[in-house]
């Protein structure tokens, strides 16, 4: 037995090795491809994967190192990038998208929480940065990990284009790369180092918490939103939740339902409550600011109060759908217990929820 796991110790590094000082050969050997289709194929002057979808490379875990590779891209909606660190559902990755040339947003760091992109959490400049994207040539990406930090420079940058801290455990998972959307997109002259793992100059740029927030939220079991059309049957929905499991409130701006929940695990329901007790010390108003993606139903002591959309493009064409305190409502909260619950619905982008009571005269929050 210990000779087995010695072989495959010695396989396993020499395989490394090999891969630190040579470009990963593109064919269905080394990678598992997914998705809509590829053709392995000479692409302007390179052997490249002509992929829609994703591959993966085989019989690697990575953990720190560097991952480089070239990118032929198109100005279409789609999002190429790589994964690493990955399990399937939960990793760390790093994409374009490639009809924002030039914008702000125009690339994106983020984890993936239970198949999920948290990126309306996650935006601004400590995870993106403005990049005008050649249509006409290769792109060279370079991801360099250690620990918890990550860097990215495009096109041979000097110093990094990004740094960012990472949010998920450090643990060695796959390397996924992904390609085209709707056509394909060639990638070519992948290349992983685990021992160049040096970090330049890293600058990750803060991002100010916001003041009073709600630190943490009791979340339920998940359910179908369609359960809350009738008002008059809210309380029997209440009733049939499970609880046990809650989440605290990440960057300084909201809590990230998908680290408890997860949207695809193929049963029905893409909605839970998120729940907060208010205790008062009489009748009273309180001005409740908050913040939800995608879709919320606000109710308190059974009784529904509001609802509201978040939604990508919701409310205009160019609308993100960003975690914010955006939304609000008076609650009338009475002597004694008050639940307050917020049955927030996710499509995609951040299962998020967050919210504030500035005035806590008179009233204690659990």
């Amino acid at each position: 037995m210990k000779k087995t796991i010695l072989l495959l110790l010695t396989i396993t590094s020499f395989f490394t090795q090999l891969l630190a000082q040579e470009i990963i050969p593109i064919d269905t050997n080394t990678w598992d491809f997914q998705g809509r289709g590829y053709v392995i194929e000479e692409y302007k002057g390179k052997k490249s994967a002509y992929l829609i979808g994703a591959m993966t490379l085989k019989n690697m875990q990575f953990l720190n190192g560097t991952i480089e590779y070239d990118i032929y891209l198109k100005e279409e909606r789609c999002y190429p990038g790589v994964y690493f660190r990955s399990d399937g559902i939960n990793g760390e990755q790093f994409f374009m998208r490639l009809h924002l040339s030039g914008l702000e947003d125009a690339t994106q760091a983020a984890p993936l929480v239970n198949n999920l992109t948290p990126w309306q959490l996650m935006f601004g400049e400590r995870y993106s940065f403005a990049h005008t994207f050649n249509y006409e040539g290769w792109t060279h990406v370079k991801v360099v990990v250690n620990g918890k930090q990550a860097q990215v420079f495009l096109d041979y940058a000097d110093e990094p284009n990004l740094s960012w801290e990472l949010t998920m455990p450090v643990k060695p998972g796959s390397i996924i790369l992904r390609g085209g959307r709707v056509t394909g997109l060639h990638i070519a002259n992948v290349k992983v180092d685990p021992n160049a793992t040096e970090i330049k100059n890293f600058n990750s740029i803060p991002r100010k918490p916001i003041e009073g927030l709600i630190p943490e939220w009791e979340i339920s079991d998940m359910f179908e939103e369609k359960l809350l059309k009738d008002p008059s049957k809210i309380p029997t929905v209440i009733e049939a939740r499970k609880w046990g499991r809650s989440v605290e409130v990440e960057e300084g701006t909201a809590a990230n339902i998908s680290r408890v929940q997860n949207l695809y695990n193929g049963k029905p329901g893409e909605t839970v409550f998120a729940k907060v007790t208010i205790q008062s010390d009489k009748d009273q108003l309180k001005y409740f600011e908050f913040g939800y993606s995608d879709r919320v139903v606000t109710i308190l002591n059974g009784k529904p109060i509001y609802k509201g959309t978040n939604f990508w493009r919701s409310r205009d064409y160019r609308y993100l759908g960003t975690i914010g305190l955006f939304d609000g409502v008076y609650l009338d909260l009475k002597k004694g217990k008050n639940t307050l619950l917020l049955a927030v619905s996710e499509s995609f982008g951040g299962w998020l929820v967050t919210g504030r009571i500035m005035d806590m005269g008179g009233i204690k929050i659990k």
